[in-house]
């Protein structure tokens, strides 16, 4: 396994855009082509890249599929999709379409037992998103805050089939305050799955921190808004992943 770096590309309106926790009133716009920005990141070195439908997200239907798509069919990188995605005719769009891996979040608490379905079709295809508020699962663009615990809700969908999540600690999404490593070296502990960390990234070394915790499962980190505001490039990042 090594640990890999998943520049995001958060769509709403058709651009690229950060929100702060979550809060779709603290947008800031950071480009207009979503697939001109992926373009970049594939350019210096990117080999995965995160993509986000927040009008998706919000709506329950997909939205801005069409730029992740376009990303996934004309670029070398492999493209992973969240938001949005509600039915098993959403997954097929995205896999027959030539994306890799699509995100299942809000979906997974709601309706489990069709997430479980969708796992034994779809296997290693599907990530799960797990988005938590002190340690409970957050759905629905983050409005909504549930009773179930992220761990507990992991450790069914790896007994389930799920090779991978996507863990999100809401406290820290788009304030550069640093992820939550403990949190998410734990969840991989817990499932014995891969497990990616998202939100917080804010230096290098907090990039060296979440590598650290490799070999317990943690296997990459998303990183946007420290890409956005010239913390560090891409490049950098995939430099220290290695």
């Amino acid at each position: 396994m090594s640990f890999t770096i998943y520049p995001a590309i958060d769509m709403r309106g058709g651009k690229c855009v950060r929100l702060v926790q979550g809060d779709y009133n603290q947008e800031t716009i950071y480009g207009d082509s979503p697939f001109d920005m992926a373009k970049s990141f594939v350019e210096q070195g990117a080999e995965w890249i995160h993509m986000v439908d927040l009008d998706g997200a919000k709506d329950g239907q997909r939205v801005n599929d069409k730029f992740v798509i376009e990303a996934a069919q004309k670029l070398s990188a492999r493209v992973q999709i969240g938001g949005g995605i509600r039915t098993e005719e959403d997954v097929r769009h995205y896999l027959d379409n030539g994306v890799d891996r699509v995100i299942i979040g809000s979906l997974a608490v709601k309706e489990p037992e069709l997430v479980k379905q969708w796992l034994g079709t779809y296997g290693d295809k599907i990530a799960i998103g797990l988005d938590a508020k002190n340690g409970y699962v957050a759905t629905h663009g983050w409005l909504e805050t549930s009773s179930m615990k992220a761990v507990d809700l992991a450790k069914e969908f790896a007994d389930a089939g799920a090779e991978t999540f996507i863990f999100t600690d809401i406290a820290n999404d788009g304030m550069l305050s640093g992820p939550n490593t403990e949190a998410t070296a734990e969840l991989a502990r817990v499932t014995g799955k891969s497990v990616i960390a998202s939100g917080g990234v804010s230096s290098l070394d907090d990039l060296r921190e979440l590598a650290k915790f490799e070999a317990d499962g943690l296997s990459g980190a998303i990183c946007g808004k420290a890409i956005y505001t010239g913390r560090f490039s891409v490049k950098e990042a995939l430099e220290v992943a290695k």
